[in-house]
């Protein structure tokens, strides 16, 4: 069973560049995370360089946009990396293409200036899935006769955000991924953009070196901080990077809650997925 810390301070020396999430880490969808942002800020501060790497479906100037919006401090971190992001440079290499968006109107500038036209299902080249229409009453069972034509039309699929569940306030809503997978399950060919995927580490780690003077910083300098086994931790260990885990995020019920996470209900998680962090935490603070 890994180590359970409090703090994170212990740790931070430790690391020069940290990948953060954001959804279940830095914010709810609702409100910002004091003491996470402070953890940043402060780590920030020591020299270290902090990349928020996130599943949202936007390109980062639009999360920094939500982000501000949420009172997340911009001294909080240095950059940020998206899946809205790797999704727009997909997009890109298929220019002229037609494009079925499958997903809310709000993702819509993942699309902004870019060379190409949208289509109905029945006239699309291929799938970009940014989400649910309406996550807040819909579930993947919805789009079962969706999924059944995409599948017989044999459309290429894009994710934009592989998450399957996501925290909104008190509520977890479907994201993207839930559907990604469905469509998958049916034989349908999809390319995830997000974490736990390669594509979007290999834009942090960049974004991280930009910031210090164009050297890629060690593996074994980088620690990945989240809330998500499938996402956050799966991803950082298949890309060779330590991760800290956010018990009181999507998994909180799983294990005992918010506040007074079970050790041994972890344990069994971490078995499951065949992956474990090197150290877990009830919230990112420093």
């Amino acid at each position: 069973m890994p180590k359970f810390i409090e703090s994170f301070a212990p740790l931070a020396s430790n690391y020069d560049v940290l990948l953060c999430d954001v959804w279940g880490v830095v914010h709810n969808g609702v409100a910002a995370f004091a003491p996470a942002c402070d953890a940043l800020v402060r780590f920030r501060s020591a020299g270290g360089t902090v990349i928020l790497v996130t599943n949202a479906p936007r390109p980062g100037a639009a999360v920094e946009r939500i982000l501000g919006r949420l009172k997340v401090p911009r001294e909080a971190y240095d950059a940020i990396t998206s899946s809205g992001d790797v999704t727009r440079g997909i997009v890109e290499a298929r220019r002229g293409q037609k494009v079925f968006h499958l997903g809310p109107e709000r993702d819509l500038p993942i699309f902004s200036g870019l060379d190409m036209a949208f289509a109905p299902l029945e006239d699309a080249d291929y799938v970009v899935c940014s989400g649910l229409f309406d996550d807040t009453i819909e579930t993947p069972e919805n789009y079962r006769g969706m999924l059944a034509l995409m599948r017989e039309r044999a459309l290429f699929m894009v994710c934009a955000n592989p998450d399957i569940v996501v925290e909104r306030g008190d509520a977890l809503v479907y994201c993207a991924g839930a559907l990604a997978d469905a469509y998958a399950a049916l034989g349908g060919e999809v390319l995830y953009c997000g974490k736990p995927h390669a594509p979007i580490y290999r834009s942090a780690l960049a974004a991280a070196a930009a910031w210090r003077g164009g050297a890629d910083p060690p593996l074994k300098r980088v620690l990945a901080v989240g809330d998500s086994v499938r996402t956050d931790l799966k991803g950082a260990k298949a890309f060779g990077l330590d991760c800290v885990f956010v018990t009181s995020g999507i998994h909180a019920e799983e294990v005992g809650g918010r506040h007074a996470p079970d050790l041994a209900a972890l344990d069994k998680v971490f078995s499951a997925a065949g992956v474990a962090p090197i150290a877990v935490t009830r919230a990112l603070t420093w």
